[in-house]
């Protein structure tokens, strides 16, 4: 069978600043949390890297753009470095990070490779985190200033522009456990962290409408499906509350422009609202995205939790669910994580159904693997077949949706270059092209070959 795209797909990959730029004391950029992390407690990284250097996008990018072309990519996207292009985090501009911004920018266009520009991956900068971070009204106040900025200084090449990646992550990992920086465990807190994202994300959207660029504004958000143990009311039930937690708690805001009622209803019985001001609502209600970037990596199983009964206090999330890893699943057993492709394609249904058909597209999809210089062949690449099946059985799905009416725009993998990556360094690889830190070459899998191929030909058979 032949799995045909549109002629108008988006074939392309993601990266990040922190996880790819390097140079990060360099050029005028200040620190941002995991700088800071890094420099204070080294030991909770993977083998003690850093993100100093990371995968020297900064120094080498006019190289590794050459390489997207190579790798049949016709959009790409990135992120500005929030504490490199406003080392203050609020105020003057630095021209060394507007130089390099450009310069990128005006490549990626040079070789027909449509830059898609994140705003914000995780790096809060130091000074902004020492201001409350997102706890904070400030410091939102200060990023709708520099989202202001990068649209002013680039919005005459960008069109397609995200204000956040994964905003869930940073509260569930920093303010739910303590995996990344400020590692504050309290569920009140973890709430005007995830409120406090969206009205961030709702005074960008603001600014870009104000300012009357052309192009598009969305979010990317990191939707796991969420599948109940059984058929029984209480898996149901816990399933909804996971759900509700995890995934509509950003979801129906950028989408909708309002909460959902059950989840503003289990807030209020736990007596977790966050404080809220009279003008949120509307500017909420005005925030709704243009367009959605899904990432998807595995699924959420849950089952109901042990003992639950409805009227017990609820101090965190799974205290409503627990976790089920489901007999006999596929993993992926570098990272831990169940591979089910079939995932994808629930996602985008569920868009289709109950969010208008938004328009979206796969934002990040990826198979992360330790050890690959296993897989290297006697040609010197990285023989990384496991890596094409896992695009290609997804792809097989994005197909299927489209089939059935899905507005998926297209496929971005995580990533075209081994990158950085938060705790876990390089320990797992994802690229499409191989980086050896020691020398820097880049040299490309054969999972490379064969995306640059697909992405020619619109498809595969």
């Amino acid at each position: 069978m032949k799995y045909q795209f549109a002629d108008d797909f988006w074939w392309g990959s993601a990266t990040s600043a922190p996880q790819s730029e390097g140079a990060a004391a360099r050029d005028g950029k200040s620190q941002n949390i995991f700088d800071y992390w890094y420099e204070i407690a080294p030991e909770r990284f993977h083998h003690q890297v850093g993100p100093s250097e990371t995968s020297t996008f900064y120094d080498n990018f006019q190289q590794d753009i050459l390489l997207l072309k190579n790798l049949g990519h016709n959009t790409f996207r990135t992120s500005i470095s929030w504490s490199r292009l406003i080392p203050d985090g609020d105020g003057e501009v630095n021209p060394k990070a507007v130089a390099f911004y450009n310069a990128l920018i005006d490549s990626l266009l040079a070789q027909g490779i449509t830059p898609f520009i994140n705003l914000y991956h995780f790096d809060m900068p130091l000074c902004m985190q020492q201001q409350g971070g997102w706890e904070s009204r400030a410091v939102v106040d200060a990023y709708a200033r520099y989202a202001k900025t990068c649209f002013s200084l680039f919005g005459d090449r960008v069109s397609h522009w995200f204000t956040f990646n994964e905003p869930i992550v940073p509260v569930e990992a920093g303010y739910l456990n303590d995996l990344h920086y400020p590692c504050v465990i309290d569920f009140k807190r973890a709430i005007t962290v995830a409120y406090h994202s969206v009205l961030a994300h709702a005074k960008a959207v603001s600014e870009f409408r104000a300012l009357g660029n052309q192009g598009s504004i969305g979010i990317i958000l990191n939707l796991s499906p969420t599948y109940p143990r059984s058929d029984s009311q209480e898996d149901g039930v816990a399933a909804h509350y996971a759900d509700l937690l995890l995934n509509k708690s950003f979801l129906d805001p950028v989408t909708k422009g309002r909460y959902p009622d059950d989840l503003v209803n289990l807030l209020r019985a736990n007596d977790l609202l966050p404080l809220t001001a009279p003008e949120d609502a509307q500017l909420i209600a005005d925030g709704v995205v243009d367009i959605l970037g899904v990432n998807y990596y595995q699924p959420r199983r849950v089952k109901a939790k042990e003992g639950y009964q409805a009227s017990d206090p609820v101090t965190m999330p799974e205290d409503l669910f627990s976790y089920y890893a489901m007999p006999g699943r596929k993993i992926n057993p570098h990272r831990g994580w169940e591979i089910y492709e079939k995932g994808l394609y629930d996602i985008l249904m569920d868009l289709k159904e109950n969010y208008g058909n938004i328009p979206c597209y796969i934002s990040e999809n990826g198979m992360g693997v330790e050890g690959e210089e296993a897989f290297i062949g006697a040609s010197g690449r990285v023989e990384d077949d496991y890596r094409i099946d896992f695009i290609r059985d997804h792809l097989k799905w994005l197909h299927q949706a489209l089939s059935e009416g899905s507005n998926c725009k297209g496929y971005h993998l995580w990533t075209f270059i081994d990158c950085w990556s938060w705790l876990n360094a390089y320990k797992n690889r994802y690229g499409l092209v191989r980086l050896d830190r020691e020398s820097q070459q880049r040299t490309i899998k054969k999972s490379g070959y064969w995306f640059a191929e697909t992405a020619r030909q619109n498809g595969f058979d």
